[in-house]
Parts: C-alpha cells; structure tokens; sequence
C-alpha cells in the first residue's frame, strides 16, 4: 500500500503539460535586434501569465511555454521551422517581422490544417501589416493584433494633413511586400487629404542590405523635402535617420517604428519636433497602469538595449489566453471561434491596452497613437526610450472605431 501511495502522490505532482508558443522569427541576421526585442516582450508576459497560474482549463491549470525558433530573416528558414514547431507540440505560432514571411506561413497552415485536422494550429500576428493579411489572403486560422498599413497610415496622414506648412514630401521604403504598400498608399492618402503637397521623391531599397543610406539622404536633400514617410524598420530604419541626420537636414519624420531600437539615441536632440511615430500605445500614455508596465518591464529587463516594450504584445498573448478558457480548449477551432469578437480589455491583467478582434477578418480593431520625440523629464515625456534621454508625448489618439476601415475578406470556415 505504501508504494501505491507512493506512485499515486507522483502523479498526483506531476507538473501540468505546458501550452507551446511558438516564436518563429529573425533571432540573427540584420534584423536580429528587432527579433531579440519581441521575444522579449513575449517572454515577459508568458512569465506574468504562469506567475499568476497559467491558463485555467477544465483538466486543471496549464503553463505557457515559449520556443524560440531562428528562421534567420529567411522565409524558407521560417516554413522549415513551422514543421518543426508543429512536430514540437505548438498548436500557436508566434511572428510579424516580415509580411512576406506570414503571408507564406498563412498558406502553409491553411494547407496543413486541411490535410491534417487532428494536428490544427493557429497563427498569432504581432506585426506583419500588409492590409492583404486581413483582406484577400484572410484566413480563419490567422489573427493579426496590430493596425495594418493602410489603418497606420491613415493615422499619421491625418497628422500631416493638420500641418499646414508641409508642402513637400518625400516617400521611402523597403523593397517587399510592406515596403511598397507603404509608399504607394502614402501617395494616395495624402493626393486625397491634402493634394496641395508635393511628392518630390519616391524610393524603395533593398531590405536589409543597404549599409550606407547616405546616397538616399544625399536625394532628399536634393528634392527640397520638409518631410519624409516611411515604413521602414529595424537597423534599415536607423540607418537612414542617421544618414539624413548626417546631412544636418531639418525634415520631419513620418514613421511606424521610429519611436526604438536605436532611432532615438542615433537622432538626439534632431529628433525633438521632428520625429512622429503611430503605434497602439507608448510609454508616457500617462495613466497608472501604463507607469505600472513599464516599471514591471524595466525592472525585468533593467538593460537600456532591452527597452523595447510594445502593448499590442501583451494583449496578443492574454487575449489568446482568455480565448483558450472561453472555449475550455486549447484546440485550433474552438480557440478561433472563441477570439473572434472577443472584446478585450487588458486593465484587468496589467495591460494598459483594450482591443476588439473582428470577426469577418480576424483584425484587431484598437486604438492608435501619433506621439512625437521629445527630450524627457524637466516637463517633458517620463519615461524616455532606451536610456536615451528622449521619449515621446501623444500629438494624437485615435479611438478603436475610428481607427477600422472596411474589409475585403471573404473567409473560408471549418
């Protein structure tokens, strides 16, 4: 009897078999840092959801787990890595640096989930923003938790379209997918809003390839810009903000990303005024409970290089949580069916961030800020960015509903 006992209590202590996230992304390579930056913020609120229990399902509570996969920037790497993850456990996978990369994962997924409907997965979107994702490549296993491009764009054109002295700007991209999204609709928002500016310079690069921008700052110094939109991110971004900065030029920046990794500290006090960046939310959104993250985060990671903290993160990851004990299931159908339509509102976990996923189209409609660089603290923004000494303070807020545009999804469901 006591040996009985005895094995009865080990399985009675056996840990609770974890929920596998799987992060497939640009872990090295030129992009590296920005890969290193989401597994971060991924990490972060994976520990702050099993520090409180983990995920409450009718067998008992289960853990998260988060595997790191390194497709190195590479979309083949990437496909190679989704069977490897699948063949791991992961029923969620996890990535967003590269349109062109989801929008290969989401083809293979629809394919594996029909040829293989006991092993389904669903795809997290954290930051792939080509408007196609949601709109005629939508796929009821796909869920995107960021403002596409054209919702983006609409945003900061909106801003410009506020600044009565813009009259010339100059449109520059990444030569893919999201790149050339990027300038072409910039051009088209802004013919619409205010056809009065000129656009006196267009240009796309090959992504992560380019080592000196100043050749492209040495144009828009040449087509007398007063300001210049673009998606660009991650190191191609930095470097061209140091480039024209280099030149001494007095432009304004128009960007997604231009609030990180780098872009302020490489700006410096040239940045102040003149650098805007759209994003669902930014540290010096002033209430409580953005203060509290921010200060959890940094303590978590106290490094300045690793200060790259991104709200749409956190909801991404608890909204699939709730939607998992929603449907008291961590299988690929019930899960999407429970997320879409699932209003959410982060507060009640210590995300200071709310969102609505739409059902038709599997797209978060949130809230967006414009927020401008600025030097910290002495009246301006608390938190500055990456131990910088500049952070940036709301010029904008766009609410959810204003923030959504129509759909041209027409989605096949299970």
């Amino acid at each position: 009897m006591g040996l009985l006992a005895g094995m009865s209590a080990a399985v009675a202590a056996a840990p609770a078999e974890p929920i596998r996230l799987a992060l497939i992304e640009g872990l090295s390579g030129p992009f590296g840092n920005a890969g290193e930056a989401v597994f971060r913020n991924l990490q972060f609120t994976v520990e702050r959801v099993n520090a409180r229990g983990g995920v409450k399902l009718p067998g008992g509570a289960r853990p998260l787990a988060l595997l790191r996969l390194d497709s190195k920037g590479n979309t083949e790497e990437a496909l190679s890595l989704l069977r490897s993850a699948i063949d791991q456990g992961a029923r969620f996978i996890l990535q967003g640096n590269s349109s062109a990369t989801a929008a290969a994962l989401i083809d293979a997924l629809n394919k594996h989930n029909e040829r293989e409907p006991q092993r389904r997965v669903l795809f997290l979107n954290y930051s792939a923003v080509d408007p196609s994702l949601t709109n005629e490549r939508c796929s009821f296993w796909h869920f995107r938790f960021d403002a596409h491009a054209d919702m983006r764009l609409n945003a900061l054109t909106d801003v410009m379209r506020a600044d009565t002295r813009l009259k010339k700007a100059y449109l520059i991209g990444q030569d893919y997918s999201f790149g050339q999204q990027v300038v072409r609709r910039a051009r088209e928002m802004i013919a619409a809003k205010r056809p009065d500016i000129e656009i006196v310079g267009e240009e796309l690069h090959p992504m992560g390839r380019v080592k000196d921008f100043l050749p492209y700052a040495t144009k828009i110094r040449a087509s007398g810009a007063q300001a210049v939109v673009t998606g660009n991110w991650g190191n191609d971004l930095t470097l061209l903000v140091k480039a024209v900065r280099d030149l001494g030029l007095n432009v304004k920046f128009y960007t997604f990303y231009g609030n990180a990794l780098g872009v302020p500290a490489t700006l410096g006090d040239a940045g102040v005024g003149t650098v805007l960046a759209v994003s669902e939310w930014h540290f010096n959104v002033g209430d409580a409970g953005s203060d509290a993250m921010v200060g959890a985060f940094r303590r978590r990671f106290p490094n300045p290089q690793e200060d790259y903290l991104h709200a749409r993160m956190q909801l991404m990851v608890e909204m699939a949580v709730a939607a998992m004990e929603k449907a008291r299931s961590t299988e690929a159908v019930p899960v999407a069916r429970a997320l879409e339509g699932l209003s959410f509102q982060g507060a009640a976990v210590g995300v200071p961030h709310s969102g609505l996923m739409r059902a038709e189209d599997h797209q978060l409609i949130q809230p967006l800020y414009v927020s401008g660089m600025d030097r910290a603290g002495a009246g301006g923004p608390k938190w500055d960015v990456e131990g910088s000494g500049y952070g940036f303070r709301t010029v904008r807020r766009f609410d959810g509903p204003l923030t959504a545009l129509p759909s041209r999804c027409t989605m096949t469901r299970p």
